[in-house]
C-alpha cells in the first residue's frame, strides 16, 4: 500500500466512445454504475466518466490504473462485463483508447479515492 506522498507511477488510459444518438442516457447510466464499481476496485486510483459538451454522443473514460496488471484484473469483474454487453449496441463506432504514464501528480494523494470518499 502506498502513502499519499510516495511517489507512484500509475497507468492512464483515456477510452474513447461514440454513442449512437439517442442512447446518450442510457449509456451514461450503464458507464457511472460500472465506474461505481470500479472505483471500488484494489488497482484501480481513479475512474472518472466525462461527456463531450458540444456533442453528448461522445465520452471519454479516464481510467488509472496502480499497475500493469489491474486493467486485466478489471476486464474479467462482473461489472465490466456487464457494461460491455449493456452497451455494446449502443456504440456508433468501436471505441478506442489511449495510453498514458502520469507526471502530475506524481503522488498517490493526487489520484487515489480516499477511503469512503463520497464520490455523488
Amino acid at each position: 500500500m502506498t502513502t499519499s506522498t510516495e511517489s507512484v507511477e500509475y497507468l492512464c488510459v483515456h477510452v474513447f466512445v461514440t454513442c449512437k444518438a439517442g442512447t446518450e442516457e442510457a449509456f451514461l447510466e450503464a458507464s457511472l454504475a460500472n465506474a461505481r464499481e470500479s472505483s471500488k476496485e484494489e488497482g484501480i486510483a481513479r475512474f472518472d466518466v466525462v461527456q463531450q459538451i458540444d456533442d453528448p454522443t461522445k465520452f471519454v473514460l479516464v481510467e488509472v490504473y496502480k499497475n500493469g496488471d489491474a486493467p486485466a484484473a478489471h476486464k474479467e469483474t462482473a461489472h465490466y462485463l456487464k457494461w460491455r454487453e449493456t452497451v455494446a449496441d449502443m456504440m456508433a463506432e468501436p471505441r478506442s483508447a489511449l495510453k498514458f504514464k502520469n507526471h502530475f501528480p506524481a503522488v498517490s494523494g493526487g489520484w487515489d479515492y480516499p477511503e469512503g470518499a463520497k464520490l455523488e
